[in-house]
């Protein structure tokens, strides 16, 4: 009888060391797309619950089990499965916080209407109400531009990650959370009004990074003079402003009475015109020391740089050579 009770117990237990091993070695779960939501604080036996419940394994007990053997904290969010996997993969995962996430690209000089399009099209909701965020939540941004309407400028241009359910609000306090650390690494302090300001006209009118400081040094020796900036950038934000951007300037923006037309006001604009990067930051913060007072920018010159000058005689010659490149290039 004991030899029998014996032999049973050892039955029974390769019989359980198999299963467990059938339900850790071999791959289970959906062939397609399925996510699965882990709350904060979620204790590993629920864990286990939710994974079973949405077919990614096929045991919670052979699931605690492994908990048992390996140990660690399992991260909480929201996880994507597309094609069976071993539970050993599965518990890796959710170890190392393997969370799915939208990635989107904001480049440099983005104002708050390609932000918007661009977090769209990533899937992360509707412009309309990331430009309506932008302006309700310009409290984020209350220490660094006591001025500020909205949060243009503020939304540092990276590559971000955010969860398909994260909310504008979300979206933006992470943006911002960027600024400030980019700031406080370039030494902004306090307000940073004018600084991002120029930095936002600068960043606009040269892709150039070594042509920046130069730029904004004919911005700052044209207010020294109190001349009008007669940047183009600013009468294009003030018609995207206004919804009457066509995709070029015409005589009626240059006469546009907005705040924003530096052909028609001295001084910066009421607040930055799009989300300038480093360098352009930099070259607002240490512009160069010239008298340059004119340029062509090199977004307009098909030369592929800026051409810079002190009188309007040298800058009348520069627009007269940048229209002739624009001929001969017509003519190849």
């Amino acid at each position: 009888m004991r030899r029998f009770l014996l032999l049973l117990f050892l039955l029974v237990a390769a019989a359980a060391a198999a299963a467990v091993s059938y339900c850790v070695l071999v791959p289970f779960g959906p062939s397609s797309e399925t996510f699965v939501e882990i709350p904060m604080r979620t204790p590993t036996r629920q864990i286990a619950v939710l994974l079973k419940k949405d077919g990614i394994i096929r045991s919670k007990l052979a699931f605690e089990a492994m908990h048992l053997m390996k140990d660690g904290t399992l991260e909480a969010g929201e996880y994507r499965f597309d094609h069976p996997a071993k539970m050993a993969e599965v518990y890796a995962r959710l170890q190392r916080g393997d969370v799915y996430t939208l990635s989107v690209t904001i480049p440099e000089g983005s104002n708050l209407f390609d932000i918007a399009r661009r977090l769209q099209s990533a899937g992360l909701g509707p412009q309309e109400a990331f430009l309506t965020a932008a302006h309700a939540n310009a409290h984020l941004i209350a220490d660094l531009d006591p001025q500020a309407t909205d949060l243009e400028g503020y939304l540092f241009p990276d590559t971000y990650h955010f969860s398909r359910h994260a909310t504008p609000t979300q979206i933006q306090e992470t943006m911002v959370r960027r600024f400030r650390q980019v700031a406080a690494e370039l030494g902004l302090q306090g307000d940073d009004h004018d600084v991002v300001t120029l930095a936002s006209l600068v960043e606009r009118e040269t892709p150039i990074p070594a042509e920046r400081p130069l730029v904004a040094s004919v911005f700052m020796n044209r207010m020294a003079k109190g001349m009008p900036l007669m940047t183009d950038p600013s009468v294009i934000y003030a018609a995207l402003l206004d919804g009457r951007y066509r995709g070029v300037i015409y005589a009626s923006d240059l006469e546009a009475d907005s705040p924003y037309n530096t052909y028609k006001h001295t001084g910066l604009p009421p607040g930055p015109i799009c989300s300038p990067g480093v360098a352009s930051l930099k070259a607002a913060m240490h512009p160069a020391q010239t008298d340059y007072l004119y340029f062509v920018a090199a977004s307009a010159d098909s030369s592929g740089r800026s051409r810079f000058s002190a009188t309007l005689e040298e800058h009348a010659h520069d627009v007269a050579a940048y229209r002739k490149s624009l001929r001969d290039a017509g003519s190849q």
